[in-house]
């Protein structure tokens, strides 16, 4: 079994940059993650873009899903900013034939408080038992991308009401 990964940016894969407390989206981590992990499956992982979610636009949007389509993986993660992560699921809904699932994290994947570590390990396990379709894996949830909201207050995703 080979699940392919996509990283496009996102809190998950900001790094500290200066004295000024900046931070700015860094390497994926998603490799380093899966190392420490241990995993015992084969993977590939690409980077898309190093965006911040709220720097999307349709165009890239629309990138993600070309590239998404025509990977020849049935299984794949794509790690994605909480900010519009519904809105790039949404774009991928119409891909048949493929088990995609989408997650981030509230903090950099780097911070030891951070959900990072526990998301992509969700992502993980759903990209490997759910059946085709497009999900987002978050906040310990498995969600379809059309009920699902994010909750800025409390850091954690969960049903639409």
């Amino acid at each position: 079994m080979k699940i392919k990964f996509f990283a496009v940016g996102g809190t998950i894969d900001k790094v500290y940059f200066d004295a000024l407390s900046k931070y700015e989206i860094g390497e994926s981590n998603i490799n380093d993650i899966l190392k420490d992990a241990r995993v015992n499956f084969k993977s590939d992982v690409s980077s898309i873009f190093k965006k911040d979610s709220l720097d999307m636009t349709d165009q890239d949007r629309s990138a993600v899903y070309k590239i998404v389509k025509n990977d020849t993986s049935d299984k794949i993660i794509i790690t994605h900013g909480t900010d519009t992560m519904i809105e790039t699921a949404k774009v991928l809904e119409t891909i048949k034939n493929k088990t995609i699932v989408l997650t981030g994290a509230m903090e950099p994947a780097k911070f030891r408080s951070s959900d990072a570590v526990f998301n992509l390990g969700s992502a993980v396990a759903a990209v490997q038992t759910l059946q085709h379709g497009i999900y987002i894996v978050i906040s310990g949830r498995v969600f379809k991308p059309d009920n699902v909201k994010k909750d800025r207050t409390l850091k954690m995703f969960g049903k639409k009401m």
